[in-house]
């Protein structure tokens, strides 16, 4: 009897999953891929691409071609809900699709509802594709000409969209773009160690990055950041880079999810309410181990959740899944160098950005026949 296994979303981990389902397929069992975007991005590679190293097609991922190669249905559409009862994902223009097991990989986006304007104002980091439009358009529009632009949040991904924004700017329209970065606690990179935290904080401020440090955004209007302690910057875009948020009708199903309303899984990387139902990447939090939304966790869980699909639907015991707890961060900083962070070690070179290609164009590698067809 055959076994309807549906995929919501073109994450990390569905396509590590979809291509090693292409090579090992399960027999009986009908692969449904439901994603809003044929292209998906490798976060990865983002931060070089907004630098201008690399191509949109290096950086991202045909999950169209992918899922004809595992042959897989792909539903070009947003799901907006589960009824966990009749075993159904609700989509935003398709009517409901039926699911025996369920996989969900849709990522995070920035925390917007909870600042006075922002939902309306700011260019959040994620979902990318709106992010890249945004990106695209302003590179158009203000050719060689002076603008401000604010990044809201002070953790990685904000510190090196910055620092390539800045050195994308600076190479093709040679104008005098002012880049203001906030950032609400004392400490740039807070989950890195200090070496890290400091040595960023001084290219930034040697590049002419305006650090806003201990700064509270508490409103944003169209082209205006209003913070805490009275300070009003003037800005023509707003970039939100701060804490993930999950959808809310992840919450709304019934699925149970932690405090933030992530899905909370099980080392087996089910739902520990619906153990029919998968979730990977940031929008699942495993009950047993507290780790950071970074795209290292997504890549490396995709594996285990392809074993345990297979083991789910074969009726064998599945597989438990233990995440590194120390991972190597290298930080881009838009100008072919990078920082490497492992722990309480920090380091800086040219190689390391030499590294962080090879990595990411080993990962890519993998979808090489997926991206020419």
């Amino acid at each position: 009897m055959t076994q309807n296994l549906v995929l919501i979303g073109g994450g990390h981990s569905h396509a590590i999953a979809l291509k090693l389902f292409e090579q090992n397929p399960i027999s009986g069992v009908k692969l449904t891929l439901i994603s809003d975007v044929k292209q998906t991005p490798y976060s990865g590679m983002l931060p070089g691409h907004v630098a201008g190293f690399y191509s949109y097609q290096e950086t991202h991922i045909n999950l169209q071609h992918l899922s004809e190669l595992a042959e897989a249905d792909l539903i070009i559409d947003q799901a907006v809900g589960l009824d966990l009862d009749q075993k159904q994902v609700i989509c935003l223009e398709n009517p409901p699709i039926k699911f025996d097991y369920l996989s969900i990989d849709i990522g995070s986006t920035p925390q917007t509802n909870n600042i006075l304007g922002a939902k309306k104002y700011v260019i959040p980091a994620k979902p990318v594709p709106q992010f890249l439009q945004a990106w695209e358009e302003l590179l158009t529009t203000h050719p060689n000409n002076s603008i401000s632009l604010a990044i809201v949040g002070g953790g990685a991904g904000g510190v090196e969209l910055a620092l390539n924004m800045q050195a994308r700017l600076l190479k093709e329209q040679n104008n005098q773009t002012t880049i203001h970065l906030f950032h609400r606690e004392e400490k740039l990179l807070s989950s890195h160690n200090d070496w890290v935290s400091n040595r960023l904080k001084k290219i930034l401020i040697a590049r002419g990055i305006k650090l806003h440090l201990q700064e509270n955004v508490k409103e944003v209007l169209a082209h205006q950041i209003i913070c805490d302690s009275g300070l009003v910057v003037d800005c023509n875009y707003i970039f939100w880079v701060t804490q993930a948020s999950a959808p809310t009708w992840i919450k709304n199903s019934g699925l149970t999810t932690d405090q933030k309303g992530f899905i909370l899984v099980k080392d087996t990387l089910q739902s520990v309410s619906h153990p029919h139902i998968f979730a990977t990447g940031d929008v699942a939090t495993m009950q047993n181990y507290q780790r950071p939304k970074a795209g290292v966790f997504a890549v490396r869980q995709g594996r285990p959740l392809f074993e345990n699909w297979r083991r789910i639907i074969l009726k064998r015991p599945l597989k438990t899944y233990t995440p590194q707890k120390n991972y190597l961060a290298l930080i881009g900083t838009g100008d072919k160098n990078a920082i490497a962070s492992w722990g309480l070690i920090g380091w800086q070179s040219p190689l390391l950005w030499y590294l962080k290609d090879y990595i990411d164009r080993k990962f890519m590698n993998r979808f090489l026949e997926t991206r020419k067809r």
